[in-house]
């Protein structure tokens, strides 16, 4: 058995593959991985991220982010870089229902905008980030299975893109590989709450004049806009599943099917649309899971959708991500440093990210069912309250040792 206890970067290229070890292996290089890596890193702990993909890329992603994640960004110092980039600052919302309410966005916590960055600019961003602070990030990595020795994770097996195998030891093993995560699977984390996987997201790119984050309450349906980079905006529309997969029966392609999607969740947005041009393709999910599974285990855990998922109506995920990044980045750092004990760490983490995951999640299940409009817009009162009330708690945190990444 080999003790991974003091054991910084060492490397062993032979016959037998790629073999290294870290303090920390992060399973996933996307907004809850980076941001998780780039934390600890920049507490000065040798982290290593592993992706399959090969970045930049793009990913399912709507990718608007709530006031939550835009504090996370501005106090990590990597607000600025996401406007740099050209994602617009949006600084009004527009709901229209019966009646159109507009709302400038309010100055707290030092943000006075949102933001909707592509994906495949925003994780770049954070990537690079990580890799200012210290972590190593190797992709086009796949990973097979956990490593496991006294009834615990110390580590990460899989094969890069010729596949030749590699291994990664680590003394915490962390899941940050979404939804269908392999992490999540082979230390066989539980699921701890599941409701019903009901919901159903669209979405394409056009162009045009896009001047504010605007939503749209339809009969059964839920219709928006989040203004992104080059002029365009991600047009999407939520639903119930079976709302969204008759639409697509009835139609041969599934450009045709969101045509009919957006006319009927929203006809003013479907006639301005008629006058912007279409800048991608369609992508959507149907059957959206709501679900928490258990985030900690003997050397490893769980970040964002590896660890909890819930359907798109809501918008939080990025901000989820970022969240959970923290909150584990947090308790791991006096682990890695001998001043606290691995089991109470992980514990903590659980219970706190539990507790505020609740009210977002409980509000996200009630809207993906779609009951009344009333209701509808009695919920997306009480999810900016859960929002603002989140937000505050992660202002009031310590700011993290990021300096060299604002920098």
């Amino acid at each position: 058995m080999v003790d991974m206890t003091n054991i910084r970067s060492s490397r062993a290229d032979d016959e037998h593959g790629e073999a290294s070890n870290a303090d920390v292996v992060v399973v996933g290089a996307r907004c809850a991985g980076a941001a998780t890596a780039m934390l600890l890193a920049a507490a000065g702990h040798d982290v290593v991220v592993v992706d399959r993909a090969v970045f930049p890329s793009d990913t399912l992603s709507t990718h608007a982010i709530a006031r939550t994640g835009v504090v996370q960004l501005h106090r990590w110092g990597l607000l600025g870089a996401v406007v740099d980039s050209g994602a617009p600052p949006i600084r009004e919302v527009r709901f229209h229902a019966e009646t159109t309410v507009v709302r400038t966005i309010k100055d707290r916590h030092g943000i006075d905008h949102l933001v909707a960055p592509r994906r495949q600019v925003l994780d770049r961003i954070l990537q690079d980030a990580a890799r200012a602070s210290g972590a190593t990030i190797r992709t086009g990595i796949t990973v097979d299975g956990v490593d496991r020795a006294a009834g615990r994770v110390q580590g990460v097996s899989g094969h890069d893109a010729d596949g030749r195998p590699v291994r990664f030891g680590a003394r915490i093993v962390i899941g940050a590989d979404g939804l269908r995560s392999r992490v999540a699977r082979c230390v066989r984390a539980p699921m701890i709450d599941v409701r019903r996987s009901s919901g159903a997201t669209h979405y394409a790119y056009f162009s045009g004049d896009w001047e504010a984050m605007e939503y749209y309450l339809g009969d059964g349906a839920f219709a928006g806009i989040f203004p992104t980079h080059d002029g365009q905006a991600c047009i999407w529309v939520c639903s119930s599943d079976q709302w969204a997969i008759d639409r697509r029966r009835r139609h041969s392609t599934l450009e045709e099917a969101f045509d009919e999607m957006v006319a009927d969740a929203a006809p003013c947005l479907a006639e301005r649309l008629r006058h912007c041009t279409r800048m991608s393709g369609v992508r959507g999910m149907v059957r959206t899971p709501n679900h928490v599974r258990l985030p900690v285990g003997p050397g490893w855990a769980l970040v964002g959708d590896a660890g909890y998922h819930r359907d798109a109506i809501t918008g939080h995920g990025i901000s989820d991500a970022f969240r959970d990044a923290e909150l584990l980045a947090a308790v791991v750092d006096p682990v890695l440093r001998g001043a606290a004990d691995e089991r109470d760490a992980l514990a903590a983490y659980h219970h706190d990210r539990d507790l505020m995951i609740r009210d977002i999640f409980e509000i996200t299940c009630e809207l993906s069912e779609f009951p009344p409009p009333a209701r509808f817009a009695q919920l997306q009162k009480q999810l900016s309250a859960a929002i603002d009330d989140q937000s505050a708690q992660l202002a009031a945190r310590p700011v993290p040792a990021t300096a060299l990444v604002a920098a």
